[in-house]
């Protein structure tokens, strides 16, 4: 098994940032203390989208942190990417496990739904998302996750990440509900000190 799989902490998500060194700057000094960060930009053109994707890996080798490209498993393979996250519209998870290999992260959306998260282990996939289980800013969505399916699949056998307005406040009930994972962009990077809201998340784990 993958030994990145193991962690558990924050799962940082970048913003979309469209100045790359601004990007870059903002996210350096985050990585010493997280688990993952995921590449996720929806504003910037495919070249724009590799040459940040591909700045921000080599951030986070130097830092032993998994990059996990969002949507894009071309992308993802192109760079060497540590996985890819994939939506429920996003593409295939066996695919995506078959082009990347049997080392790589694929993680996979459920949304609000243990079945979702089931089958996406039955495809392949690495690690499910939960969510939302609060409001979130990032992010418009219709479907609210209960934190009873963070306890219902332990025995998927594979990490629980919990996605969609979690703060430090809220994140502890969520870990001590069976998240492995708390995933994160405007809790981090909107904070007043991003450095700060870093501790403040991996307090929730302790």
């Amino acid at each position: 098994m993958n030994p990145s799989l193991a962690r558990r902490g924050l799962y940082l998500i970048t913003p979309d940032e469209t100045d790359t060194a601004s990007l870059l700057a903002r996210t350096a000094p985050l990585l010493p203390g997280i688990a993952w960060l995921q590449y996720r930009n929806k504003r910037v053109d495919h070249a724009t989208r590799k040459a940040q994707a591909t700045a921000l890996l080599k951030l986070c080798q130097e830092n032993a942190v998994p990059l996990i490209v969002n949507d894009d498993v071309a992308l993802a393979h192109a760079i060497a990417a540590d996985g890819v996250h994939l939506g429920e519209d996003d593409g295939d998870i066996a695919a995506a496990r078959a082009l990347l290999g049997p080392q790589a992260i694929v993680g996979a959306s459920c949304y609000d739904q243990l079945a979702l998260a089931q089958r996406a282990v039955a495809a392949g996939a690495s690690y499910v998302a939960f969510g939302a289980f609060f409001p979130s800013i990032s992010k418009h969505t219709t479907r609210q996750a209960d934190p009873s399916l963070l306890t219902a699949s332990a025995t998927l056998g594979v990490p629980r990440v919990a996605i969609g307005g979690i703060t430090p406040d809220n994140g502890a009930a969520l870990v001590d509900a069976g998240a492995d994972l708390l995933a994160v962009i405007s809790g981090v990077y909107a904070a007043p000190d991003p450095l700060t809201a870093v501790q403040a998340y991996r307090a929730c784990f302790r």
